[in-house]
């Protein structure tokens, strides 16, 4: 069904709320889907300010949403409205994708750093027993992160600058090591010869940051003498889709991956939460991206 054939009055909701979110890819991914699955739902994209955020939360509980994604400014501010939040989430302090159930219950739960990690796998790269350097330790980074220690790696090194977000990310850090034996440190980002020695020891190198994202495509964090042969370059900008970062990668010949296999992979997992069916990734890649 196309169009307005697509609604009836069992249609359910699904949504984004955040603020801006009219550049979001979302709608036009899960609408898709939703369509490919013959769900009958629909999927929105709501701007949402953060005083706006508590009376948002609970009316989408009351109007029966089947869940939604959270961006920015509000995947920790969403944290304590919620009736759970699963490990991962917590310890990343931050959740994307919220789970309503029928009896209005709600669970949160984060898939950017699972969607990070399926998308390289899907490039033919685990993590486990790889040693990983992180650029950023804002949300996507702090994501990522966590969610290569849980899955195993040898050791993650991070880097950020020393903004407000260092202190909570060495927390962070040390909560995650704690929990999953992995290694895990954050560093100056200015610290440029700290950068470089860890970068060159890497097995993977992923930026979390918004460097090179659009219109700053010239930009990247990383020139080719701290990217040693053989890593693994991946990125989370994924406009454009191949970054300067992953151009220098790519130019010494070392396999690279795009950031817009996190976007669909981190809504693929969402569906998976919302709805317990599996999003046709490949079909939705082939017909939007």
């Amino acid at each position: 069904m196309d169009g307005i054939e697509r609604i009836t009055g069992a249609t359910k909701l699904a949504c984004l709320i955040g603020s801006p979110v009219a550049h979001s890819a979302s709608p036009r991914m899960h609408n898709a889907s939703f369509a490919r699955m013959g769900v009958d739902a629909v999927y929105l994209a709501f701007d949402i300010a953060p005083e706006e955020l508590e009376t948002v939360a609970a009316a989408l509980v009351r109007m029966k949403a089947i869940g939604y994604n959270v961006t920015m400014p509000h995947k920790a501010a969403i944290l304590p409205l919620l009736d759970e939040v699963s490990d991962a989430a917590r310890l990343m302090g931050a959740v994307n994708t919220v789970k309503i159930e029928p009896d209005g219950r709600t669970s949160g739960h984060n898939t950017d750093g699972a969607g990070f990690m399926r998308n390289l796998a899907e490039h033919g790269c685990e993590v486990e027993g790889k040693r990983v350097v992180v650029l950023g330790a804002g949300g996507a980074g702090s994501a990522l992160f966590v969610q290569a220690a849980l899955d195993g790696a040898a050791c993650v090194d991070v880097f950020n600058s020393r903004s407000p977000r260092f202190a909570p990310a060495e927390e962070r850090a040390a909560k995650t090591s704690a929990l999953s034996g992995c290694p895990v440190a954050v560093h100056d980002l200015a610290d440029r010869a700290l950068l470089r020695e860890r970068c060159l020891q890497a097995d993977v190198i992923a930026n979390a940051t918004s460097v090179g994202m659009s219109p700053h495509e010239d930009e990247s964090l990383l020139d080719e003498g701290f990217i040693p042969r053989g890593a693994w370059v991946a990125d989370a900008v994924y406009n454009p889709r191949e970054t300067k970062l992953l151009r220098t990668a790519k130019a010494l010949g070392n396999p690279t991956v795009p950031g817009i296999g996190m976007i669909l992979w981190q809504g693929a997992i969402a569906e998976e939460i919302w709805l317990g069916r599996s999003m046709d990734v490949d079909y939705i890649r082939n017909l939007l991206f």
